[in-house]
C-alpha cells in the first residue's frame, strides 16, 4: 500500500507545501491539453458526423445530444459520494480512466454497421458523460481547494488558453482528416476510429497527469447535507421562478434545433462534413472574441440588457438558418452559414454568460450555490429532453412541406418569390417561436441585487470559456447544467459558521449569568 501510495500519489494530502501546490498549478495547465485533445477529436461535429457514418437516425442524434445535459443530473449522487468518500482526486481519476476507455470501443465501431454497433456506441456515450459528470463533481469541489482563490481567474485563464488552442488546432486536422476521404468509405472508416483513439489516449494521460497533482485533504464534516432542503429556497422565491421559466423555454428553444445543424447541413444541404467543422471552428473564434465583450458590458450594465441583445439575435440567427434552403449557390449557402454561424458564437457567448451572472445576482447572500444548482438542474432538463423530443419528431416533418409564393404584380409584370419549408426548416421555425416566449419570460424578471466580490465576474469569464461543445457546429453551448464543485464546501462553511455563533451566543449567556 506504501509503494501505491508513493507512486500514484492518490491519496489526500493534510499538509500541503508551497512547492507542492505551485506544482498542481501547473500540471493544472498542463492536464489542458490532454483534456482537451480528446474532447476536440471525440465531441462537438465530430461525434455527429461519426453517428451518422455510423447509420444512426435522427432519434438517436436527439438521443446523442441529450446525454450531457441529462448526464449532469448524476452530480447531485456525486455530492453526497464526495461527501462520504472524501477522496476526490480518486473519484476523478477513476471515473475518468473507465470512462474514457469507452472511447476505444466507440473507435472500434467504425469498422462495424448494424443496429448492434449503433446501441454499442450509444452505450459507451451515456456511460462516458455519466462517469464524466461524477468526476467533474469531485474534479470541481476539488480544485476550489487547490488553487488560491484570488488566483483562479488567473490559473483557469490560462488553462483555457491552451484549451481553446488545441480545440482549434485539432479541429482543423480533424476537418482535413474528413476532407480527404469520401463519406462511407474505409478510409474514412480508419479516419473515425483513428480521432477517438488518439482521444482515448489523450483522456488516459489527462487521468495520469490528474493523479499526479496533490490534493489538500477535506475539513472534518461537521453535518450531513441535506440537498432537498438547500434546493427548496430558490423554488420559493417568485422573482427567481420567473428566471428559470426563462432558462428551461430558452434551453428547450435552442436545443430543440441546434444539435441538428450538422444533419442539415450534411443531409439536407449536401455539404461535406469537412466544412461543418470548420463551422464549428469559425463559431469558437466569435465565441472566444466576443466573450470579453460581453463581460464588459455585463459589469458595466444589467445583465438583462445583454440577454435583450444575445437572446434575440441568436435566436433570429436559428431562424435564419431557413435561408440556407432556399438559395440555389452553393457559394451563396455556405457564405450565409459561415454568417449565421458567426453571429450565434458571439451572441451564445453573451447569452451563457449574462444568464449565469444574473442567477447569481439574484441569490440572497449565502445562498448562491443553491440557486446556482437549481438553475443548473433546470437547465440540464430542459436541454436534455428537447433535443430527444426534436428526434422523435423528426420523421414527422420529413414527410411534409410547406410552400409560400410571395408575389409582386406590376405593369411590366409578375414577379414571385417562393419560400418552401422541409423537414429541418419546421424545426428552426418552432424554435423560433419558442425563442421569442423566452425572451418575453426574461422581461418579467427582475434583477436585483448585488454579486458579493467585484472579483466573481471575472472569474466567471474565465469559467466561461471553458466551453464543452455540443453536438452541433456552434460553440459555446456550454455545461451551464454543471453543479457547482463549492455546493458542499459552501454547505460546510455556513454550517460551521452557524455552530460558531451559537456558540458564541451561549458563551455571553453564561458570562451575564455569572455577572
Amino acid at each position: 500500500m506504501a509503494t501505491f501510495r508513493g507512486v500514484m500519489g492518490i491519496y489526500p494530502q493534510s499538509e500541503m507545501t508551497p512547492a507542492e501546490q505551485e506544482r498542481g498549478l501547473r500540471l493544472l495547465v498542463i492536464e489542458a491539453l490532454f483534456s482537451g485533445g480528446t474532447a476536440a477529436l471525440t465531441t462537438g461535429v465530430i461525434l455527429t458526423a461519426f453517428a451518422l457514418h455510423l447509420g444512426a437516425s435522427t432519434a438517436m442524434v436527439g438521443v446523442l445530444a441529450s446525454i450531457p445535459f441529462l448526464a449532469q443530473l448524476l452530480q447531485l449522487p456525486a455530492i453526497h459520494l464526495v461527501e462520504r468518500w472524501r477522496r476526490r482526486k480518486q473519484i476523478a481519476v477513476v471515473t475518468s480512466l473507465v470512462g474514457r476507455t469507452m472511447l476505444v470501443i466507440m473507435a472500434a465501431a467504425a469498422f462495424f454497421s448494424g443496429t448492434v454497433p449503433l446501441l454499442v456506441f450509444l452505450v459507451a456515450q451515456l456511460i462516458l458523460c455519466g462517469l464524466g459528470a461524477i468526476g467533474s463533481c469531485a474534479w470541481n469541489a476539488w480544485m476550489r481547494d487547490l488553487a488560491p482563490e484570488e488566483r483562479l481567474g488567473q490559473i483557469f485563464a490560462r488553462r483555457s488558453v491552451w484549451l481553446t488552442a488545441i480545440s482549434l488546432l485539432l479541429g482543423l486536422v480533424a476537418a482535413l482528416a474528413l476532407e480527404m476521404t469520401a463519406p462511407g468509405s474505409s478510409g474514412r472508416d480508419l479516419a473515425f476510429a483513428g480521432m477517438f483513439a488518439i482521444g482515448c489516449v489523450t483522456g488516459l494521460a489527462s487521468a495520469r497527469v490528474v493523479a499526479m497533482m496533490p490534493e489538500p485533504a477535506m475539513p472534518p464534516a461537521v453535518q450531513r447535507l441535506d440537498l432537498q432542503q438547500l434546493l427548496r429556497q430558490p423554488l420559493l422565491d417568485a422573482n427567481f421562478c420567473r428566471l428559470l421559466v426563462f432558462v428551461a423555454s430558452w434551453q428547450f428553444a435552442i436545443n430543440l434545433a441546434t444539435p441538428f445543424f450538422t444533419v442539415f447541413i450534411v443531409r439536407q444541404l449536401h455539404l461535406n462534413i469537412s466544412f461543418v467543422m470548420l463551422l464549428s471552428v469559425a463559431s469558437q473564434v466569435a465565441n472566444i472574441l466576443a466573450l470579453r465583450l460581453w463581460g464588459t458590458l455585463s459589469d458595466r450594465f444589467a445583465n438583462k440588457s445583454v440577454l435583450a441583445i444575445c437572446a434575440p439575435a441568436y435566436i433570429l440567427a436559428i431562424v435564419a438558418m431557413i435561408g440556407a434552403s432556399q438559395f440555389g449557390d452553393r457559394t451563396t449557402v455556405k457564405l450565409w452559414l459561415i454568417l449565421l454561424h458567426l453571429v450565434m458564437g458571439a451572441t451564445i457567448a453573451g447569452v451563457t454568460l449574462a444568464s449565469t451572472n444574473i442567477a447569481l445576482k439574484l441569490s440572497p447572500k449565502g445562498a448562491a450555490t443553491a440557486y446556482v444548482a437549481t438553475n443548473a438542474m433546470v437547465t440540464a432538463i430542459a436541454a436534455g429532453v428537447a433535443p430527444v423530443i426534436g428526434g422523435l419528431l423528426a420523421q414527422f416533418f420529413a414527410v411534409r412541406r410547406l410552400e409560400l409564393v410571395a408575389r409582386w404584380t406590376g405593369p411590366n409584370g409578375d414577379f414571385a418569390v417562393p419560400v418552401v419549408l422541409s423537414q429541418w426548416d419546421f424545426y428552426f421555425l418552432i424554435a423560433g417561436v419558442i425563442g421569442l416566449y423566452a425572451v418575453h419570460r426574461l422581461s418579467l424578471v427582475e434583477e436585483h441585487g448585488e454579486i458579493e466580490r467585484r472579483e466573481m465576474v471575472g472569474q466567471l469569464l474565465s469559467e466561461t470559456r471553458r466551453t464543452i461543445r455540443n453536438i452541433s457546429s456552434v460553440a459555446g453551448l456550454r455545461a451551464a447544467t454543471d453543479l457547482p464543485g463549492a455546493l458542499l464546501r459552501d454547505a460546510r462553511l455556513r454550517a460551521r459558521l452557524r455552530r460558531a455563533q451559537a456558540t458564541k451566543s451561549r458563551d455571553r449567556e453564561n458570562m451575564s449569568s455569572l455577572n
